[in-house]
């Protein structure tokens, strides 16, 4: 695939704030008409750009109130024991996230559990039984203050555009006028 021009970063960060929206709507929002916006998405999709289009969800709804970062320690590296541990790792629905690092951790996961019982739990059915595991450090997250899904794209994108307006204008195409504000009183 081609370097991303503007209009695919335009269409990709209007899809990262909502890809529920219909082609026509995308097309409206980064100044493309239908189809050459679709054949843009398709290209995406098929180039991997796009992975794929899922739900957030609510995790304390679901009753996952308890974040738990853990930093892990494998006792050896070999390339067997390494590719086991990974294995084991992606096979573990409470890891939501895994990390390979450089410092004092050889990896970093997120864990999401019900409470402190259940990463207690999860401790000693799953993360000390895990191939290669020497040391567990464990980081209890008292409060969420960011977790974001969508990727820094070209800069931060504007409240309700997602950087459509700005990138279709550049790219010469025909952008949606921006109404006026009248100043109060």
């Amino acid at each position: 695939m081609n370097p991303l021009d503007r209009i695919d970063l335009a269409l990709l960060n209007e899809l990262q704030r909502d890809a529920r929206q219909t082609v026509q709507q995308l097309a409206e929002a980064v100044g493309l008409s239908g189809t050459p916006c679709w054949k843009r998405v398709k290209a995406l999709e098929e180039a991997g750009v796009i992975l794929g289009y899922t739900a957030r969800l609510d995790r304390d709804k679901l009753g996952l109130r308890q974040c738990v970062i853990a930093e892990i320690n494998l006792d050896r590296h070999a390339e067997d024991g390494v590719r086991q541990f990974e294995q084991a790792v992606a096979e573990s629905p409470q890891i939501v996230s895994c990390y390979a690092t450089t410092g004092a951790a050889d990896y970093v996961i997120q864990v999401l559990v019900a409470d402190i019982q259940g990463y207690e739990r999860f401790l000693h059915d799953t993360a000390f039984k895990l191939p290669g595991v020497s040391h567990v450090r464990s980081s209890v997250v008292l409060r969420e203050l960011k977790s974001a899904v969508r990727l820094p794209l070209a800069g931060p994108a504007p409240p309700d555009s997602g950087a459509a307006g700005a990138g279709a204008a550049r790219t010469g195409s025909k952008a949606r006028p921006r109404p006026r504000r009248t100043p109060p009183g």
